[in-house]
């Protein structure tokens, strides 16, 4: 069994496809490599407002792209997301992620086999496919109950902030741990930082399966 800790944000576009690209790695070793996949929490604007900010007025400033920038980059983000399964549609804000990092925080721990992954892949694709809002306890709950979840026991969750401190303690390990970008691939100890494809990804679990075998 590899273990594969993977750090992201919701809000991170580079995140959206380096999850999908490593989803179809995982379909392309089923049955051969067996692997425990875990995600943890990072937060690229904690300080972002629960309503959000106009994405375009976002980019401007903190990152400094231009109007035309924009267009290009959404276009080529559109052409990487075909290529590994995922839909990028249009996109109007950012918006802050720490509630939906608690529910798969608790999806992790509490929820059945697979079902953070679910999460997480329903929480991406309502953020960056369908412009929804992730700081939004509706739409939480929403995609909690569309992946299977206990919609009761995730109203509760989002509502007492049980996982917060924890979410925040996760956080400010990885940090410590040297991880101040992502997507962060952690397998078997070893990072690999940014997105790769979906063969990139599969030579990486086979190669660490290889070297498990050896010893």
């Amino acid at each position: 069994m590899i273990r594969v800790d993977f750090i992201s944000d919701i809000s991170c576009p580079w995140c959206a496809l380096g999850v999908s690209a490593f989803v179809r790695a995982l379909e392309r070793v089923k049955g051969e490599i067996e692997v425990d996949l875990r995600f943890h929490p990072f937060e690229l604007s904690p300080a972002m407002p629960p309503e959000g900010q106009a994405l375009d007025q976002y980019l401007i400033q903190q990152v400094g792209m231009s109007v035309h920038q924009l267009d290009a980059a959404n276009a080529m983000l559109r052409e990487r997301g075909a290529q590994v399964g995922f839909r990028f549609g249009h996109r109007t804000h950012i918006w802050n992620t720490f509630s939906a990092h608690q529910l798969l925080y608790w999806a992790g721990h509490e929820g059945e086999d697979g079902s953070q992954l679910k999460l997480k892949l329903a929480l991406m694709q309502a953020y960056h496919g369908d412009n929804r809002n992730p700081s939004s306890h509706d739409v939480l709950l929403e995609l909690a109950q569309q992946v299977g979840l206990d919609v009761s026991r995730a109203a509760e969750v989002l509502r007492s902030q049980e996982f917060a401190e924890a979410v925040r303690s996760e956080e400010q390990k990885w940090q410590n741990m040297g991880v101040h970008s992502v997507p962060a691939v952690i397998v078997e100890g070893e990072a690999v930082l940014g997105t790769r494809s979906i063969e990139q990804y599969e030579d990486m679990l086979k190669l660490m399966h290889s070297a498990m075998q050896e010893h």
